[in-house]
């Protein structure tokens, strides 16, 4: 289940990326892609 939050998360930050109509909003929907996409390489013992 867990994974499949992440790539769902993923995929919807994906699109309101794409849909961003001004810096700021992307600013903050990249610092969100950015934390979620870091969770794939986070080590199994730090996930909760």
């Amino acid at each position: 289940m867990e994974k499949y939050i992440h790539r769902e998360n993923l995929a919807l930050l994906r699109k309101r990326l794409a849909e961003a109509q001004d810096d700021t909003t992307r600013k903050v929907i990249m610092k969100l892609l950015a934390e979620e996409e870091a969770k794939d390489s986070a080590p199994r013992t730090a996930r909760k």
